[in-house]
């Protein structure tokens, strides 16, 4: 199944609340996303279904292995692409939101050429 940008945003969202809490809740991914529960619901199902995720009796939500691979991949993404633009004096605030939009869009390719030529001026 072709993951959207919505669907990975969920899981890199999941992947950062499991780093800092040690666990994942709706309520705490529609807190973070500023999203309505119901929305949130949705998204869950949806990712469940894909295999995405695991949904335990008590509400809590783990990462399957693919769900993290993907999450990881695009938080890696998101990381790199923030530390450019700030290099660059791209403002805080601006190096967040382009790097959330870019780190969904850009080819494997271009991000692995553009990190190989990042690493080698840093």
């Amino acid at each position: 199944m072709k993951l959207h940008e919505s669907g990975e945003n969920y899981l890199e969202v999941m992947l950062i609340l499991s780093k800092e809490r040690g666990y994942i809740r709706s309520v705490d991914i529609a807190n973070k996303l500023s999203f309505s529960k119901p929305s949130v619901s949705r998204a869950v199902s949806i990712l469940k279904k894909a295999g995405y995720i695991v949904v335990d009796d008590d509400g809590l939500i783990t990462l399957t292995e693919s769900g993290k691979l993907i999450a990881e991949k695009i938080y890696d993404k998101h990381c790199f692409l923030i530390k450019c633009f700030k290099f660059l004096g791209v403002p805080d605030k601006i190096a967040e939101e382009d790097a959330c939009r870019i780190e969904h869009v850009i080819s494997q390719e271009t991000y692995e050429k553009l990190r190989k030529h990042f690493e080698q001026l840093c």
